[in-house]
């Protein structure tokens, strides 16, 4: 990023972890933002070692872990039954922060061949329980290899973003399709909560979209954007998150409502809490 092109924007807390604060630059040439400082590969381990990093865990010790596994659950459908109609049945796919794996697990049951990515060791192993192995990195994978690649609120944490995308055009068949679902700083409950809004996490979210940087960085790598799609259960596990955050415990009942505002909002501006999109490569 071309740093005499970076305005600040806003100033953050890490609120899970180390307490530190950050600082958002604006990258006007992209239509993003920018976490600085940039912890390096070797630091920024430990912004993720806390139980309340809930992608990384089954853990269902309160209303909320139980909650959010609820609405996982549901969610897990919805995407296998995404990828399944973009491809008209099945095929190869590759599922980069797998997480615990539940996704590819419920893939593989629609007669997908799944091939799984996470860095988190921790991760890893519930996956293996699980009956699913996962690899830490890409570098292993054949190019031109799959017909459909996933990254589900992962693209936001990568270290290296123009290496990651150009490693992402390497993987995808021709003609196959990658998606993406990051957050929108352009949301209302973004605007809302504005320092105290749960999806910048800091600094594991060390890049934060909107829709014009995700069309520009893409066709960089010749993918182009096809659709765009809001993921509507985000503004409410966000906007609980953020009550947390801005006011020390979980109003249920206020972030139910700034959540749905923030869907009404979105169904006129196209600016959701999250979007998933969804891009082709040439």
């Amino acid at each position: 990023m071309n740093k005499e092109k970076l305005d600040i924007y806003i100033e953050c807390l890490d609120h899970t972890v180390s307490g530190e604060r950050f600082k958002l630059y604006k990258d006007r040439d992209h239509d993003m933002l920018v976490t600085t400082p940039k912890p390096d590969e070797n630091s920024l381990g430990k912004y993720y070692e806390s139980e309340d990093y809930i992608s990384h865990t089954d853990a269902k010790r309160t209303v909320f872990e139980k909650t959010y596994h609820l609405v996982k659950k549901y969610s897990l459908n919805k995407k296998v039954k995404l990828i399944s109609k973009l491809h008209k049945g099945t095929g190869t796919l590759l599922d980069i922060g797998a997480g615990t794996g539940d996704f590819l697990i419920e893939a593989n049951k629609k007669n997908w061949q799944v091939v799984g990515v996470e860095p988190n060791k921790q991760a890893r192993v519930l996956a293996e329980e699980k009956g699913i192995i996962l690899q830490p990195n890409t570098a292993n994978l054949l190019s031109d290899c799959f017909d459909v690649i996933t990254m589900w609120h992962v693209l936001e944490h990568v270290p290296d973003l123009p290496v990651q995308i150009k490693e992402l055009k390497r993987l995808l068949k021709p003609g196959g399709h990658l998606i993406i679902a990051v957050p929108n700083f352009k949301s209302y409950d973004a605007h809302y909560y504005k320092s105290f809004w749960a999806a910048y996490d800091v600094p594991r979210h060390l890049w934060h979209f909107s829709k014009n940087s995700m069309k520009t960085l893409f066709e960089k790598e010749r993918m182009t954007l096809e659709k765009t799609k809001p993921l509507l259960f985000d503004s409410f596990y966000v906007s609980l998150l953020s009550e947390k955050y801005k006011n020390g415990k979980m109003n249920f009942v206020k972030a139910f409502w700034i959540g749905l505002l923030s869907n009404i909002k979105g169904k006129h501006s196209k600016e959701y809490s999250s979007h998933i999109y969804i891009l082709k490569s040439a």
